[in-house]
């Protein structure tokens, strides 16, 4: 098949899921990737936020090129009345940061962390996602993260990597690292 210029460049959507470990840490991969290549990524991270995690402190060192926000107050309880009202009112103020974000033409690429979490626990509609997605400056790349993609955003992606787990230290007891972990 024979391309042209402006379908073989274009802003992706990619997608990172499964049960396995590495799916923000692959997508922050490609942001460095990104940043070397004179891009500028934003990764909001959207249950993130009770811990300190290594990254955050990693990615000053690029300054505006690079900027990584903690959305969220970390441990969600969810299913019926469990969810806290303050965790779903943080969830949406997320949101309505990524799509201004996203439809800003601002940033070369947006890592939406944990977004995928905050969609299956019912705390994000997936179709203003994928609206979204749609509507996105041409040229603007977008990562979504967690377990249990959405099958509509699955659908609408370009690049999916399911990450499995094989095995895991924590199995043998062994805590989570520094430097690995967090």
């Amino acid at each position: 098949m024979n391309e042209t210029a402006a379908e073989s460049r274009r802003g992706l959507v990619l997608i990172n899921t499964g049960p396995g470990k590495g799916k923000t840490t692959a997508a922050m991969g490609t942001a460095l990737r990104a940043v070397g290549n004179g891009m500028r990524v934003l990764m909001l991270q959207f249950l993130k936020g009770s811990w300190h995690y290594g990254e955050l402190d990693a990615v000053k060192a690029f300054g505006d090129n690079f900027v990584m926000k903690q959305m969220g107050r970390g441990f969600v309880k969810v299913g019926g009345a469990e969810t806290d009202p303050e965790d779903i009112r943080l969830v949406e103020e997320a949101w309505a940061e990524a799509r201004a974000a996203i439809l800003s033409g601002e940033w070369d690429m947006v890592v939406l962390d944990e977004i995928n979490y905050a969609i299956s626990y019912g705390m994000l509609d997936p179709a203003l996602v994928a609206a979204t997605l749609r509507e996105r400056p041409e040229m603007v790349h977008v990562i979504l993260t967690g377990r249990n993609a959405h099958a509509s955003l699955i659908e609408l992606a370009d690049t999916v990597t399911e990450m499995r787990q094989v095995k895991h230290a924590y199995e043998k007891g062994v805590l989570a690292q520094r430097g690995i972990e967090y």
